[in-house]
């Protein structure tokens, strides 16, 4: 992937000095289109092959959506990118167990859904239509860039009564840096890619709101949040949680893990039992005391950080 990375770095640097909206256009298309498609693991098949697997059209193309359970009482797992609904395959007997029906999907460009590209317009509008089809969701766990899409769909009327992030993007803009940071953009490529996500992702979005950031959502959203972000992440950084959390106040209860990265963080005992006690009973804070004052003295910190920020 790393060589992937050089070689479109070169190519749109170099063509932004001929012609720039080309390269623009280039830079924005790439900037959607997963490097790699994540297959179904081994262990994750026996749980899959029992889902009730379906369709689900979004922009032309196909979404694949997986169900176990009748439908009642849904709990919707949201993966991030380059990954695919399986990745969350530990949450869902635990899920199943406390009697929640549990619902996934394959976002376009990412495990059996169809398309090369997908955009937060896409995470969005497949998150509205399983609520359209299964109601409320009692929660919503999002991995990485899924949860600043579970976000964008929460803005826009999307309910949840419980949400969870793990790993999770707080800001579009985050994203936008670290892709330009890893393709070495020049800074007029960048330039350009900021607009085109402006005008093609965020069209009515007052210009001081794009892109678009979970922390603008504090005053839309009611639900409870649990925070959980590893400090070794190298994916997403823990202050992308830490900001997360900073934002929502006393609405959120952060936990701060470490040695679990990115990816090794979803199949975590600790982390998958912290969130299933979560999702059935909300911010108990009766339970897991000294993990709960780490994450309130995190979060403090956090509130202290952002403050100093905008001064």
């Amino acid at each position: 992937m790393v060589h992937t990375e050089t070689l479109a770095s070169a190519a749109l640097n170099t063509v932004s000095r001929v012609s720039g909206g080309l390269a623009g256009a280039g830079t924005y298309a790439l900037f959607h289109m997963p490097l790699a498609r994540s297959r179904m693991r081994n262990s994750e098949r026996e749980l899959f092959g029992k889902a009730d697997v379906r369709r689900l059209k979004v922009n032309g193309k196909l979404a694949v959506t997986y169900r176990w359970g009748d439908g009642e009482r849904p709990v919707l797992l949201v993966h991030g990118w380059q990954s695919r609904g399986s990745r969350l395959a530990d949450f869902v007997p635990g899920l199943l167990d406390r009697g929640y029906s549990v619902i996934t999907f394959d976002a376009p460009g990412h495990g059996d859904a169809t398309g090369r590209s997908t955009t937060i317009l896409e995470y969005r509008d497949i998150i509205t239509g399983l609520q359209n089809e299964y109601g409320e969701f009692e929660a919503v766990v999002a991995h990485s860039l899924g949860a600043l899409g579970s976000f964008f769909a929460l803005q826009g009327g999307v309910t949840a009564k419980r949400v969870v992030t793990i790993s999770g993007v707080c800001d579009y803009d985050y994203l936008i840096e670290e892709f330009s940071s890893a393709l070495k953009l020049r800074q007029p490529l960048k330039a350009q890619l900021h607009q085109r996500v402006a005008k093609n992702l965020f069209p009515g979005m007052p210009a001081e709101l794009t892109p678009f950031s979970a922390v603008n959502t504090v005053t839309d959203l009611e639900p409870p949040l649990l925070i959980i972000h590893d400090e070794d992440d190298t994916r997403i950084s823990v202050k992308q949680g830490r900001r997360l959390a900073a934002a929502f106040g006393g609405q959120a209860r952060l936990i701060i893990t470490s040695g679990l990265g990115h990816r090794r963080i979803l199949g975590d005992p600790e982390v998958v039992r912290t969130v299933l006690d979560f999702v059935e009973h909300g911010p108990d804070r009766s339970t897991d005391a000294a993990t709960e004052a780490d994450a309130d003295a995190d979060s403090k910190a956090a509130a202290d950080s952002e403050a100093a920020a905008t001064q």
